[in-house]
């Protein structure tokens, strides 16, 4: 089967083209480079250019496509809306009738959110929907594995740059989180199969945690002991705001919209239809810290 990744050298697409080639698929893996992982062909592809998209997957012909671009960050032209929203609706355009289409959304996504993120997520979905193709939505908790962004940077520095640990709020925001394995083999699995055909999936862990737990497990895996200072909702309000004056803020106002609403859902229907492995994150964190150091 030929199976056209977007998004293909990033963090999540990386595994999923490996996935995908042990199981015996073509895989042409998109990216705006044009280099794709090992075992897979590399072809140039921006979403946010339909000619690009259009001719990615004339090169391709793809019996299935797995669409995974996403920012979790909006800088200049790459904003939430051109690459969520108007990206999804490049690549909707161009997929055959008759291919499998899976979507990476998030947890969350709802075009109503607080957060631009998970808002431009929402109305994503809805034009996956209503596209008339053979598509399967997949939403993501957190996601952890070796090169995450959350696990290995963002919380990482929370808890090892200063003399104390800042909790937001109570620190009482639920959290799921899943491993990039299981996130892969759903999407595999989806794409190779109609199972889940014109379903909406969950995709998370096994365990669920605060978010004081996450950072004690942080902690914890690193080596590290520090207290953890609970940072009043309302001095969050003010303090975020004035982070964005900085190159790389340590936490961006959407983030933080984000981390307010936590981010959790039970793990089923996705993991019997699927067989997902349900790696944990307590198991598999130290491991993921130690080798960054």
């Amino acid at each position: 089967m030929n199976v056209l990744v977007t998004g293909a050298s990033g963090f999540v697409g990386s595994v999923i083209c490996t996935e995908l080639t042990a199981r015996g698929h073509t895989v042409w893996a998109g990216s705006r480079d044009g280099n794709g992982p090992t075992g897979t062909t590399g072809v140039k592809l921006d979403v946010t250019d339909p000619g690009s998209v259009q001719r990615a997957v004339g090169q391709a012909d793809p019996d299935a496509v797995v669409h995974l671009v996403g920012i979790i960050v909006a800088k200049g032209e790459q904003t939430f809306e051109r690459v969520h929203v108007q990206g999804t609706r490049n690549v909707l355009a161009a997929v055959p009738r008759g291919a499998r289409y899976v979507h990476m959304s998030a947890l969350g996504a709802d075009p109503q959110s607080a957060s631009g993120y998970s808002a431009s997520k929402g109305r994503a979905e809805e034009l996956v929907r209503s596209s008339g193709l053979n598509w399967t939505i997949f939403r993501p908790s957190l996601i952890f594995g070796p090169g995450d962004d959350f696990f290995g940077r963002v919380l990482r520095d929370l808890v090892s740059l200063g003399p104390i640990v800042p909790q937001i709020g109570d620190g009482s925001f639920p959290f799921r989180p899943v491993s990039v394995q299981d996130v892969a083999a759903a999407f595999v699995g989806a794409a190779g199969s109609d199972a889940g055909a014109a379903q909406t999936y969950a995709l998370t862990g096994p365990d669920e945690f605060t978010f004081r737990q996450l950072l004690e497990l942080e902690l914890k895996a690193l080596g590290k002991s520090k207290p953890i200072i609970p940072v009043p909702l309302a001095l969050m309000n003010l303090a975020v705001p004035l982070m964005q004056v900085l190159p790389n803020p340590p936490i961006t106002k959407d983030q933080y919209a984000m981390l307010k609403e936590g981010n959790t859902a039970p793990n089923e229907p996705a993991r019997t239809v699927f067989d997902l492995p349900m790696r944990r994150l307590p198991d598999d964190l130290p491991g993921l810290l130690n080798a960054r150091i």
